[in-house]
């Protein structure tokens, strides 16, 4: 069974439950690529080094940083450095063989360079930005992390990709973690985060909406704020490229797995519930996942 998991970059996420959690996974034989954000880290490194932080809306809402090259260089300190290598020794000592990556090794991730960005001012003009170093991930590599899954290691996945002209750029973790789920025909895609899951009222955590159809995925983006609309939108990729499931949740892995977040499925959610159980029991479903 393959699991593709990205943790948030938030601050307020229980990364250390997750990566004991995690390695319980793996000695029971689950096969893990790991994905994670930086956006809490890159914010305090630009801070220090005097850096302006801006966030820019695009005109259908959604909220991303503008990578200029300053910040391009900033945000990869803090993702392919700090962060990753943290993770990678968190799991180590947790007895997992993790294999810390940018996606710029082994052209991991290759992603086309948006020419221009698009963003509304707060008095709703459109302005064009083209010093920016973001992209959208066009192809996986997908064949270097079988080879390291087979070996044995757990791929730990920093959200660096490579442009055709070999150029870094800033991509998304969320749409990431699923262009990898998607590559690799994943069982399951964990997004987790540090809020319960997809909230009809972002300020009461009792208004959980705890499962989604795909077929319905589209009239909840309603409810996302901010950067859950980027969350809901890797769901809906990873659901287009064939993954079955999608989970968004907080705090405790087991517990996400077993439907205390929320559960989008392109199956039936008879299935998706029992799939939960079977992922988080490790116990094989009849004809189910392998």
């Amino acid at each position: 069974m393959t699991l593709v998991i990205k943790i948030g970059g938030s601050a307020g996420i229980a990364t250390e439950n997750i990566a004991r959690e995690l390695a319980r996974y793996i000695a029971d034989g689950q096969r893990i690529v790991l994905l994670h954000g930086g956006s809490d880290l890159t914010n305090t490194l630009c801070g220090r080094l005097g850096q302006p932080v801006r966030m820019v809306t695009s005109p259908n809402g959604m909220v991303s940083r503008h990578t200029d090259s300053e910040t391009l260089r900033i945000y990869a300190m803090a993702v392919a450095g700090q962060i990753n290598t943290e993770l990678v020794a968190s799991l180590q000592q947790h007895g997992v063989n993790a294999l810390g990556l940018a996606g710029v090794d082994g052209r991991l991730l290759l992603a086309r360079r948006k020419s221009v960005v698009r963003s509304v001012t707060p008095e709703g003009h459109v302005q064009i930005l083209r010093d920016d170093y973001t992209g959208q991930i066009e192809q996986v590599n997908d064949a270097l992390l079988r080879q390291l899954l087979t070996a044995g290691y757990t791929p730990v996945i920093a959200p660096l990709a490579l442009s055709r002209d070999g150029e870094r750029l800033n991509v998304d973790g969320d749409r990431a973690a699923a262009a990898v789920a998607a590559a690799l025909q994943a069982d399951a895609l964990v997004i987790m985060t540090n809020v319960p899951g997809l909230l009809s009222d972002p300020g009461d955590d009792t208004t959980l909406i705890r499962t989604i159809q795909a077929d319905s995925l589209n009239d909840h983006m309603k409810y996302a704020r901010g950067r859950m609309r980027k969350k809901l939108l890797g769901a809906k990729e990873a659901l287009q490229g064939g993954v079955p499931r999608v989970y968004i949740g907080s705090t405790s892995l087991v517990g996400v797995l077993n439907g205390v977040g929320t559960t989008i499925t392109g199956v039936s959610a008879e299935l998706g519930v029992e799939g939960a159980l079977a992922l988080a029991h490790n116990t094989p479903r009849e004809g189910g996942l392998i």
